[in-house]
């Protein structure tokens, strides 16, 4: 594939969660718009197999493992990824995880700690270090957060992992004012149900109930979101900042099923 000049040409993004699924087409449509590309998540290989993919296209890619719930880590992985791309101008912290779908009965105060260390306290760890970083630099940067429909449209059993991407709501709205005046712009999208490896438990009787309660009867795919993501970071999206989208295929609007 011949590489052509696109939207971020010039440009550093990083991608957490960039292994699989959302992060890896995220990745991927990084690099086809033109950014060099820091990949991190906690497993190596698949960081190594997106890299791989991005160089046989031209493009430019570093994979640094990573737990976004350590802070040392986090501050690591920021300084790694400008020692070898450049300033950071854009970054999609997409990293996550479930966690147990139980009862909150049933779960253990270490459960509701590891869904939140990930999926909020995470993303607040990158954050801030994307801002440090971008302000240092001068960046007229954009953060981008994986929210989730489940965030405003919860189902029994999720209340750790609910509560987790309902805090990362709240928090770009209060880091967009922080920032906005730096010229920094900070957004979450927020994913229906999507074909991804951590969905891949589901069955295939499960995703049909599921696709036909959205407006556009379907699931959706990684790149239905990570198409989303990108967009935010680019100048057609300059002047949205502290906001959530829901890119859900109208899963969540219905009332009575």
């Amino acid at each position: 594939m011949t590489k052509t000049v696109g939207r971020l040409d010039g440009k550093v993004a990083l991608v957490t969660g960039a292994g699989s699924g959302i992060g890896e087409a995220a990745a991927l449509r990084f690099s086809r718009e033109g950014a060099a590309v820091a990949l991190a998540g906690r497993r190596e290989a698949p960081l190594d197999e997106v890299a791989r993919t991005i160089e046989r296209e031209g493009g430019r890619a570093i994979t640094v493992p990573t737990d976004v719930s350590d802070e040392r880590a986090v501050e690591a992985l920021i300084a790694q990824v400008e020692n070898a791309l450049g300033p950071l101008d854009m970054a999609f912290n997409n990293a996550g995880i479930l966690g147990p779908f139980k009862p909150i009965m049933e779960l253990s105060a270490a459960d509701f700690d590891e869904v939140v260390g990930t999926n909020l306290r995470g993303v607040w760890l990158l954050a801030r270090a994307e801002i440090r970083a971008m302000t240092a630099s001068g960046r007229r940067g954009s953060i981008v957060n994986t929210s989730s429909f489940v965030a405003e449209a919860a189902t029994p059993g999720t209340s750790a992992y609910a509560a987790s991407k309902a805090g990362l709501n709240a928090l770009v709205r209060a880091l967009a004012l922080e920032v906005g005046p730096q010229g920094i712009r900070v957004n979450n999208v927020a994913p229906g149900v999507i074909r991804t490896p951590m969905s891949a438990g589901l069955s295939d009787d499960f995703y049909e109930a599921l696709a036909n309660n959205a407006a556009l009867k379907r699931l959706g795919e990684p790149r239905d979101v990570a198409d989303v993501a990108v967009w935010l970071c680019t100048e057609e999206a300059r002047f949205i900042t502290g906001q959530t989208i829901r890119a859900d295929g109208g899963f969540a609007i219905p009332g009575l099923r």
